[in-house]
C-alpha cells in the first residue's frame, strides 16, 4: 500500500484537533447554544403569554404557531420599539395609551401586557377601530384575560375624545390618510411619544404635480415608490413641526412585509420653539413642491400645517 502523502501534517492537524475538543469539553454549559435559543431567550415574549394564546398566535401548549412566526417577530420587535421610548415617558403614575386604528389589537394587548404585567404600571389603554365586530372580539378577549385597564372603542379616530392628556400613541398599518389623522391625534393630545407604521400610500400618489421629478413619476412603480418615501418624510417634517425628535425605523424584515416604516416622534418642545418653526417653513415648501399647492392634499396630508 502507498503511504499517504504529508503525514507530519496529518498528525499535526490531528493533535490540534484534540486540543480544541478538550477545549471545548471544559468551557461551562450553555455557552456554546445556538444563536437561536439565545435570541429567543432576549425576546421580550416568549410565545407561552396567555394572550397569544387567546388570540391564537399560539397553542395550548405556548408554542407559536408556524403561520404566526411572522406575526410574533413583529410583536416582538414593536415591544422593542416601546422599550426604546421608556425614558420619555413619566417614571411614575399611571399611563394613557391609545392604539388608534387597532383592527384585530395584537400590539394592544402586547403592549397592555408589557406595561402592565412585565413593567407593572398602572395603565388606562383604548384601541379604537372602525370595525364593530373586531372591537366586539377584542372586548370579549381583555374580559377573559382580566386586562381591566384596556378597553376598546368602536368609533372616528377623527372625533374621538380621550378624555384628556394622552402620553403614548400606537398605530399599525393605519390605511392611507388614517395615519395623518392618528398623528394629528396624537399631536392634539400632546403625547410624548408617537409610534406609527403606514400601510398603504394614495394620497400623493393621485396629487403628485412636480414637474421636476417627473423623469421618476413617469414610471408608475418609481411613482409610487416615491410617494410612499415622500408622504412618510412629510409626516415626519410634520412632527417636527411640533416640536418632535422624528426618525423614521425598520420595523420588521423587508421580506416579510413591505409595511415596515415605524414613523417616531419623542417630543421635545412645542410649536413655538425655533427648531420648529424651521420645520414648519420646511414641510410647507416640501408639499408645495410636491403638489404644487394641490387643494385636496393640502387638506388631507397632516391638515393643521397651513402657510
Amino acid at each position: 500500500m502507498r503511504a499517504a502523502p504529508f503525514p507530519e501534517i496529518r498528525n499535526r492537524h490531528a493533535a490540534r484537533g484534540e486540543k480544541l475538543k478538550k477545549a471545548l469539553l471544559a468551557l461551562p454549559e450553555g455557552v456554546l447554544e445556538p444563536e437561536e435559543n439565545n435570541r429567543k431567550k432576549n425576546r421580550i415574549l416568549q410565545g407561552d403569554e396567555p394572550f397569544l394564546r387567546m388570540l391564537d398566535v399560539s397553542d395550548e401548549h405556548g408554542r407559536v404557531r408556524d403561520k404566526k412566526q411572522a406575526k410574533f417577530r413583529q410583536i416582538n420587535r414593536f415591544l422593542e420599539l416601546i422599550r426604546d421610548c421608556i425614558p420619555a415617558l413619566p417614571p411614575e403614575g399611571a399611563l394613557r395609551i391609545c392604539d388608534l386604528c387597532c383592527g384585530k389589537s395584537y400590539l394592544s394587548f402586547a403592549a397592555y401586557h408589557y406595561f402592565a404585567n412585565i413593567l407593572g404600571r398602572q395603565i388606562r389603554m383604548t384601541g379604537m377601530d372602525l370595525k364593530p365586530d373586531v372591537i366586539a372580539h377584542c372586548s370579549r378577549v381583555a374580559a377573559d384575560l382580566g386586562f381591566a385597564g384596556l378597553e376598546f372603542v368602536c368609533g372616528d379616530v377623527s372625533r374621538y375624545d380621550a378624555g384628556g392628556h394622552v402620553h403614548l400613541v400606537l398605530s399599525l398599518h393605519a390605511c392611507d390618510t388614517a395615519t395623518d389623522l392618528v398623528l394629528r391625534r396624537a399631536v392634539d393630545w400632546g403625547a410624548e411619544v408617537i409610534l406609527s407604521t403606514p400601510c398603504c400610500h394614495h394620497e400623493l400618489n393621485h396629487s403628485l404635480n412636480c414637474p421636476p421629478l417627473s423623469f421618476v413619476a413617469e414610471h408608475s412603480m418609481l411613482r409610487q415608490k416615491l410617494c410612499d418615501a415622500a408622504t412618510d418624510a412629510l409626516r415626519l417634517k410634520y412632527l417636527e413641526s411640533e416640536g418632535y425628535e422624528v426618525c423614521a425605523l425598520e420595523l420588521i424584515d423587508p421580506e416579510e412585509t413591505p409595511k415596515n416604516i415605524m414613523l417616531r416622534g419623542l417630543r421635545r418642545s412645542g410649536p413655538d420653539s425655533p427648531a420648529a418653526m424651521r420645520a414648519r417653513e420646511e414641510y410647507l415648501a416640501a408639499r408645495q413642491f410636491l403638489t404644487g399647492g394641490e387643494h385636496r392634499v393640502q387638506l388631507v396630508l397632516c391638515p393643521p400645517v397651513q402657510a
